[in-house]
């Protein structure tokens, strides 16, 4: 799963750069303090884990960013309807739709296999 949401994380990239065009800003990446935090709590549970529990611990951190990304897409794609950019609106729903998809699958494994 990891390499397919890696090409897909490249997509929304791609994706992002058409929101931006929609209001005219060049994109530019930034360092996110609080994926960084999710990761900084990732490694320290990591570090800790062993056996079943370190699969747990990598799945929980997964999610936990995955949470994060969904709560950030759903904002900004509500944001681009009531400003009325519907383009942007469509392109961040895909986003959103892939970034749940994902979190479905991860709770999936978790139900499934990693937690029983």
């Amino acid at each position: 799963m990891s390499l397919e949401h890696l090409a897909e994380t490249k997509g929304q990239i791609k994706t992002l750069e058409k929101v931006f065009k929609t209001i005219g800003v060049k994109p530019a990446g930034e360092k996110c303090d609080a994926t960084d935090g999710i990761l900084k709590e990732a490694v320290g549970i990591l570090a800790e884990a062993q056996g079943v529990a370190l699969e747990a611990g990598a799945l929980a951190a997964c999610q936990a960013v995955e949470h994060y990304e969904i709560a950030r897409y759903g904002s900004l794609r509500e944001w681009a309807k009531v400003l009325g950019n519907e383009p942007a609106h469509v392109l961040l729903s895909e986003i959103l739709d892939q970034e749940k998809a994902a979190n479905n699958k991860l709770t999936n494994l978790a139900v499934t296999s990693i937690n029983k």
